[in-house]
């Protein structure tokens, strides 16, 4: 092993606001707001993994499954009720795209990047 997993860092114009959603999604705490350019969610100081979002004011948001604007990264979600979960981040903002399969859905966030609720059969 050359390392661990520190954090993940999701790019958006709005950090605050994404990071709320996925504060609510994954039942984690914000742990670092220092300003809004760039906030953290778990992973207390010195604790990881964590979740972190940072100001990129002209992202261009990628459009799932379109290959001329990647998704640049996704997060797989396990979910115990998927209809449940579902009906629950469509609540906070979530999208649901194109593409599903056997144990997973495909969802975008506020600022359209694509996650997975996923669940055991």
């Amino acid at each position: 092993m050359i390392g661990q997993l520190r954090t993940v860092v999701i790019d958006c114009p709005d950090p605050r606001a994404l990071a709320g959603f996925y504060a609510e999604l994954l039942g984690l705490p914000v742990t670092d707001d220092p300003d809004n350019e760039w906030v953290v969610l778990g992973g207390e100081r010195g604790h990881h993994p964590r979740l972190a979002f940072q100001r990129a004011p002209d992202l261009r948001e990628p459009r799932w499954p379109d290959p001329e604007r990647p998704q640049q990264f996704h997060l797989d979600v396990t979910v115990s009720d998927i209809e449940r979960a579902e009906a629950a981040a469509l609540r906070l903002g979530a999208t649901r795209l194109p593409g599903e399969g056997e144990g997973w859905r495909v969802y975008a966030d506020p600022a359209g990047h694509p996650f997975c609720l996923c669940w055991d059969d």
